[in-house]
Order: structure tokens, then sequence, then C-alpha cells
């Protein structure tokens, strides 16, 4: 992945896929692997869960599918726990950045990182955009179609109904 943070103006989109069954072997291998990676929230999150893998194997996408969207990779000094996937109240998953990702996305003028998490039984699959303020604005400004489409309408009909209107030497009759 390139090494750049080009994405002002722009939504940048990041997805992940893992298997499932690879987690399980890596987390039986490397048991240091959840440290390394994963807050001490996502373990206990995890950890707590009957099939552990499944959640490591979304969370792990979804920190993939973070630095994609913000097309930096696991690179410029960002650490996988720099990204941390969280949940609201009602189980909404969303993604928490501190240290250098944080850092990254603040340059990038990136407002909002909301992210998808999803699995079956073999894969987990996550996907998150990074929104900038620059995109925001450009869609806050950009028209319509339908208005747009109505507004050209009426400028047509009232061109016909002009042309269609008696002249003043028509109207003398």
């Amino acid at each position: 992945m390139e090494d750049n943070l080009d994405i002002e103006g722009q939504v940048g989109l990041g997805v992940d896929i893992v298997e499932i069954e690879r987690m399980r072997r890596i987390l039986a291998r490397t048991p240091n692997f959840r440290m390394r990676m994963f807050s001490e929230e996502e373990r206990a999150y995890c950890d707590a869960k009957a099939a552990p893998e499944v959640h490591y194997a979304t969370r792990f996408a979804a920190k993939e599918a973070v630095v994609k969207a913000l097309g930096t990779g696991f690179s410029r000094g960002i650490n996988p726990r720099d990204i941390e996937v969280k949940r609201t109240s009602k189980g909404r998953p969303y993604v928490s950045l501190t240290g250098r990702a944080r850092e990254v996305a603040a340059e990038a003028g990136v407002r909002e990182l909301p992210v998808s998490l999803s699995f079956t039984h073999t894969e987990a699959v996550a996907c998150a955009m990074a929104i900038t303020e620059e995109s925001v604005r450009a869609s806050e400004q950009r028209v319509d179609p339908m208005a747009e489409l109505a507004q050209q309408f009426k400028e047509a009909r009232a061109l016909l109904d002009e042309m269609d209107a008696p002249t003043p030497e028509e109207g003398r009759g």
C-alpha cells in the first residue's frame, strides 16, 4: 500500500477480510499477538465471547480497514493499538483513534470514521470510511439532481410559454 495521505476533499474507503480459522490458529500459536494488536478493552470483550477468534478477526479486519481508509497502511508510526474498536450503548461499533493514528487522521482533516463489521462462519469483514471536512463541504455544495432537473424543467416551460405568448402585433388584431 502506498504511504501517502492524499484524501483531502475525498472520502477514503477501506475494506478488509480476515479468515476466522487463521485468526484462531494465530491466537493459539502466538498468545502475545493479543497484547500487541488489541487494547485491554478489546481483549476483555473478545475473550468474554463463546468464539473469541470471531471477534478478534472482526476487530483486526476493522483496524486494517481503517488504515486503508486513511491511505497509510500500518506505516507512518501507526500502531494497531492506536485503533480501538468500541461499541456504543446500543451495540453499534465505532473506532477510537489514539496516538499516531489520531494525528494522521487530524492532519488529513478526517471528521468521521464510521465502520461496519460483519462475519460469516468462515470470514470476518470490516469496512471503514474516512470522511474529511472537505468532503462534507463538497457534499453540502452538491446540487440535488432532482431539484436541478425540476429547475431546468421550469426554465424550459417558461421559455416555451414566452414563445407561445402573442406578440404585440398579434394582440392588436
